[in-house]
């Protein structure tokens, strides 16, 4: 597309006006047989702000049905989440799993 402000025989700027929906991922705690019920509670609340309602319920799908969407957030805030429940999880010495996946 022309620009109507360049002068004949200059480039034209040509912008891409399409806005695109940045790529979204799902957040899930997967069960295992050592991590406590009240450590998935507590970071659900601290790292997901669940209210303790919503980190009752994640926690108990995780329990019964092996996992649990913790949300669903932009690429690098999944990540940054996924990262700092691995590292809590790992200094409290529990194996507990988290994954992302994209939607």
């Amino acid at each position: 597309m022309p620009n109507p402000f360049s002068r004949p025989g200059e480039p034209g700027v040509y912008v891409d006006d399409e806005v695109r929906e940045p790529r979204k991922c799902k957040v899930l705690l997967h069960n295992d047989d050592y991590t406590t019920m009240e450590f998935v509670v507590e970071i659900l609340r601290e790292v997901f702000r669940k209210t303790e309602a919503e980190a009752m319920e994640i926690m108990l799908r995780v329990h019964h049905d092996g996992v649990g969407v913790c949300g669903i957030y932009t690429v690098e805030v999944a990540e940054t989440k996924v990262a700092v429940v691995r590292q809590r999880a790992a200094s409290e010495g529990f194996p507990l799993k988290c994954t992302m996946e994209e939607v």
